[in-house]
């Protein structure tokens, strides 16, 4: 999903408030964590991330894998968005 500058904007007004849910170590990514990641995008839209040096990713490589759009990456930091199939929780611009 192609988010416009405004959209990124208004998720990323959204995500200061809210904490980072999960960290990817030194473990790095798998199919778990992939599901993981999926299921927290699926029942809240927008999540914070942290990555950890230990990692050997970069944030942007990270969200790659698990097919969110990114709305940004702050230092180790990402905020990734993707629309619930299920319900809509936010409205975009």
């Amino acid at each position: 999903m192609k988010l416009t500058s405004k959209q990124r904007a208004q998720l990323r007004s959204l995500a200061a408030d809210i904490p980072t849910i999960m960290q990817i170590g030194k473990d790095g990514i798998g199919e778990n964590l992939i599901k993981t990641v999926g299921d927290a995008l699926e029942a809240r839209e927008l999540i914070k991330l942290s990555v950890l040096e230990s990692c050997g990713e970069t944030p942007r490589s990270a969200a790659g894998a698990t097919g969110a759009t990114i709305v940004a990456t702050i230092g180790r930091k990402l905020i990734l968005y993707r629309e619930s199939a299920t319900r809509k929780t936010i409205e975009l611009l």
